[in-house]
């Protein structure tokens, strides 16, 4: 070796009473498991109180609804959820519902929506019929987007609190999963054809 070499050698036997390095000097980042651990004991949570404050409509189990959210905002479909569970849509839409998870398509109504919200909330006691033959529309398709106004009531009713919960959670995982993916491709780029031979 070059006499610089060997000083740095020297210098490193010194500090390190060592020739070698034998472990690395940081914590374990933890296992992707347990990420995925933590991240369900949040959602279970925060659903647990959402059953606390709201009568929830559907019966499914704790997995069913962490499935629900988490394929909500993966950005699938609620026919690729139910596919995924194994039951019909309108069981994943009845779920979504009680977890004041709502897409935008919901309130594209055949009439007037708002008018919808008026109606519910008036005073006089209105059959489902009346309502119905007013907007012009079947008393199944009233149903299904008064299914939509009690849940955005819900949602109200409490600031979004719940769905900001949720956003926040998963939002936050799946940066923390771009942000590492970007720094080991950058780490890896930036070294790329770097001399690495430090043998002493």
């Amino acid at each position: 070796m070059d006499e610089k070499t060997a000083e740095l050698r020297d210098i490193f036997i010194d500090v390190t009473d060592g020739e070698t390095v034998t472990e690395r000097q940081e914590d374990g980042r933890g296992s992707l498991t347990e990420d995925e651990d933590r991240i369900d004991e949040r959602l279970n949570d925060i659903v647990a109180r959402m059953r606390e404050q709201f009568e929830f409509a559907s019966d499914r189990s704790p997995a069913d609804l962490r499935r629900v959210v988490r394929g909500y905002y993966d950005g699938e479909d609620d026919t690729t959820i139910a596919d995924a569970l194994g039951v019909e849509r309108r069981v994943v839409v009845q779920a979504r519902h009680d977890l004041h998870l709502l897409r935008d398509r919901e309130t594209d109504s055949p009439f007037e929506f708002d008018r919808l919200r008026e109606l519910r909330n008036d005073e006089r006691d209105r059959s489902a019929g009346e309502m119905a033959d007013e907007l012009g529309v079947s008393e199944s398709t009233l149903r299904k987007y008064s299914a939509v106004v009690d849940t955005q009531n819900a949602k109200r009713s409490v600031n979004g609190r719940f769905t900001d919960e949720f956003a926040e959670l998963l939002t936050d995982a799946d940066l923390q999963d771009h942000t590492e993916s970007v720094e080991d491709d950058g780490l890896e780029e930036a070294t790329e054809g770097m001399e690495t031979d430090v043998s002493f």
